[in-house]
């Protein structure tokens, strides 16, 4: 008899799943607030006075070290703690961001946890759920067909072509759609122009459907979008194009919440998917509204480390909500740790090196600055962090206590998990510890002040998060930065894309690198989404897929059961 784990495909089509009513009644949503999807599946209606009203549930935002290629299980753990705290008498909402079709049909797979700490049903989840990618991709692209409209009868508003940075989307992996070329053929198939595809996630549509508060927030972002400059500079609106109601309508749907499980039948508030980035990697605001109005703990997960994905939910999504969390779960693994000992290299598709499966707390140690910048990072935000440790089969007890003695000396509450292999039951320590954080002081603030400068807010992040010597633009930067000052976009806050593999912007830099500064070599406009952002390096917001894709094992069985998923 084998004794191998089961995959989490298995494990997710053996699950005994509640209709989606049972799970919307165990937290006091009611039937009238409910569009079913199926048995599983359900959109939970806004109400017109949804909004941040007063609460008494908790917040609780999932951040992590910088990760490693292959991840370190915020997800997992976030199932995993919500299922700890059920499992521990409280009531618990997850609200996570709906994981996008490309990767999970490219190299990284689905994102509904793992083991038996997973979202169910996970093959909805991974793959259309209620179609609000569809929608995103399909509003995205109505409004660059308008304005290539636009452009052929005339081009009115005396657009300047060169400048127009609205390309179309598509939830595939297709690197051959960076580049394109448009309206090739005869003068009636459209005005020839340079453009491209980027990924569905990287839409500043799915960006605005994630931050607004409420249905009326979101036809005023839609109008703000801007795709291109005039001749005389002033910047093209969606609403200028009389584009921004027929965008409302296709995305109304959409701005509803997904309602499903876990394993063990906590809530789970599943919207929108925001890339992770050149975005805000955070699922939506109105989910965490809904989520606090029913529970007595909101946990959410924050894209990447807590540079990335946690900075942005302080400076961008909390300043939008107008909610504080009260504790952050930094993940962290022995895996993680030791590759930033900068004694291993890790591959996805690649064999782990040998060493790093070997008994070691001397390179836990070794790679231990990584986890205390982050949580110095948490404490520049003043939230109480508490470190979690995702258990993997292969580490050693020495390798987390070794962690353990990290966390007492920093002064933070540190527990070891076991969810993916155990489930609620194995999170109960880090549940206990979360409640714990919860309940220390704190005072939350941001990294910067609406009233300083694109530059200041820029040279504060990269200083007092990221711990660079200072910032250089581009002259082209430069110029791009005082544009949008004098446009009247000053006061916006700001989000930085860069390398999610490090601290800094060289993904080769492990650790918490010191002595270094931030290039900054393009600044954007997201003003529908309310932020500006400098690219830093090359970022990719086309994937492309693998020399073996997952998609080549994904399908159906003799048994018409769908495999391959992961």
């Amino acid at each position: 008899m084998s004794n191998a784990f089961p995959s989490d495909l298995e494990i997710a089509q053996s699950a005994d799943l509640w209709p989606i009513a049972r799970i919307a009644q165990s937290v006091g949503i009611n039937d009238d607030r409910l569009e079913p999807y199926g048995k599983h599946v359900a959109k939970v209606v806004l109400a017109e006075s949804q909004g941040a009203r007063q609460h008494q549930g908790k917040y609780v935002v999932v951040t992590a070290v910088t990760p490693t290629p292959l991840g370190e299980g915020k997800t997992a753990t976030s199932v995993s703690l919500a299922q700890g705290l059920a499992a521990t008498g409280r009531k618990a909402i997850l609200t996570l961001r709906q994981p996008s079709m490309g990767p999970t049909f490219g190299i990284k797979g689905g994102a509904a946890g793992g083991g038996y700490s997973q979202i169910v049903p996970m093959e909805k989840l991974n793959l259309h759920l209620t179609g609000d990618f569809h929608a995103v991709t399909s509003a995205h692209n109505m409004l660059a067909a308008i304005l290539d409209n636009h452009l052929h009868f005339g081009n009115e508003l005396d657009i300047d072509e060169r400048t127009i940075f609205w390309r179309r989307v598509l939830d595939v992996n297709d690197r051959a759609l960076r580049n394109i070329v448009l309206g090739l053929g005869e003068r009636a198939d459209g005005v020839t122009r340079q453009s491209g595809f980027d990924i569905t996630s990287a839409s500043e549509l799915m960006v605005i459907l994630s931050l607004a508060t409420s249905f009326e927030d979101l036809k005023e972002r839609l109008g703000r979008i801007v795709v291109a400059f005039t001749s005389s500079g002033e910047p093209v609106t969606a609403r200028d194009l009389k584009a921004d109601g027929a965008l409302s309508v296709i995305l109304a749907d959409a701005m509803h919440p997904n309602l499903m499980q876990t394993l063990e039948h906590v809530p789970a508030l599943i919207h929108t998917g925001p890339f992770g980035n050149i975005a805000t990697g955070n699922s939506s605001v109105v989910a965490d509204y809904v989520g606090l109005e029913h529970s007595d703990y909101v946990i959410t997960e924050a894209g990447f480390g807590s540079d990335m994905g946690a900075e942005r939910f302080v400076n961008v999504k909390c300043r939008v909500s107008g909610l504080r969390p009260d504790a952050a779960v930094l993940v962290v693994t022995v895996r993680a740790l030791k590759s930033h000992s900068g004694r291993y290299r890790i591959t996805p598709g690649s064999p782990l090196p040998e060493g790093l499966l070997t008994e070691s707390p001397d390179d836990v140690v070794a790679g231990a600055e990584n986890l205390r910048k982050h949580v110095e990072i948490l404490r520049s935000f003043g939230i109480s962090p508490v470190i979690a440790i995702n258990a993997f089969p292969a580490d050693f007890e020495s390798e987390h206590q070794a962690i353990r003695d990290i966390a007492r000396d920093l002064g933070a509450e540190v527990a070891t998990h076991r969810g993916v292999a155990e489930g609620g039951p194995g999170a109960t320590e880090l549940a206990e510890a979360v409640v714990r954080a919860c309940q220390q002081p704190g005072e939350f603030r941001f990294t910067y002040d609406d009233s300083d400068s694109l530059v200041t807010k820029l040279e504060k992040v990269a200083t007092t998060v990221y711990g660079a010597d200072g910032i250089d633009l581009s002259s082209s930067a430069a110029a791009q930065l005082d544009r949008y000052e004098k446009l009247g976009f000053g006061e916006l806050p700001v989000v930085i894309a860069k390398t999610h593999l490090s601290i800094s912007a060289d993904p080769s830099a492990k650790g918490a690198p010191t002595g270094w500064r931030l290039p900054v070599r393009e600044v954007r406009l997201a003003a529908g989404a309310g932020y500006v952002y400098a690219i830093c390096g090359t970022m990719r917001t086309m994937p492309g897929l693998s020399r073996h894709p997952a998609a080549e094992r994904i399908g159906f069985d003799e048994n018409g059961t769908l495999r391959g998923l992961f």
